[in-house]
């Protein structure tokens, strides 16, 4: 009775682990980033895996682009029927961690009206923030006067973290990119 004791009580401690499949190679979530939302809650970048995502970069002070995107997101988000709707995360992290506090974050958040729990806005630390910005292929540089030149991009996720879509159309929808969320909430 001991044994079978013990081997139920392993296999419950271990379940978790045969369950969680490996990460995919090219998963940005092989990244060991970690990053704070907008509500002050600090988590691994892998801890999104498991939803369709849809991502940008940003910083909260930017008066231009920054808030096309977000508009290009909500856009993006609105075009997609209910109840997938639903099943679609945002997630911007700013380019600028040193103003981009988890308060600027949550005023920002507050001021556009970005529904929580669908949109995360982040920061992280400098290096993170690089690295991320890397593997996703967005280049930025602060500029003397603290503003950044940046590029922008919709990039979109599958449930484990592999890079499906993208597109550098801001200001309107891009049909061919609402088709592949679509798609991917279909199939994720």
């Amino acid at each position: 009775m001991k044994r079978l004791w013990i081997a139920c009580l392993s296999l419950l401690l271990l379940a978790p682990a045969f369950a969680a499949a490996p990460l995919p190679s090219d998963s940005i979530y092989q990244l060991g980033v970690k990053l704070t939302d907008q509500q002050g809650h600090s988590w691994p970048l892998s801890e999104r895996r498991g939803r369709v995502q849809l991502v940008t970069m940003f910083y909260t002070s930017c008066t231009m682009v920054c808030p096309m995107t977000v508009d290009t997101m909500k856009l993006t988000r609105k075009a997609i029927d209910e109840p997938a709707r639903d099943k679609l995360d945002l997630l911007a992290v700013s380019f600028d961690p040193a103003r981009d506090s988890v308060e600027a974050l949550r005023r920002y958040a507050d001021k556009r009206q970005l529904d929580a729990p669908h949109w995360t806005l982040a920061r992280g630390d400098s290096q993170d923030v690089r690295a991320l910005s890397a593997l996703l292929g967005l280049q930025y540089r602060q500029l003397p006067d603290g503003d950044y030149n940046h590029s922008t991009e919709l990039i979109l996720l599958d449930p484990d973290g592999r890079i499906i879509a993208r597109t550098s159309i801001i200001g309107r929808l891009d049909p061919t990119f609402v088709e592949a969320v679509r798609k991917a909430l279909a199939t994720g």
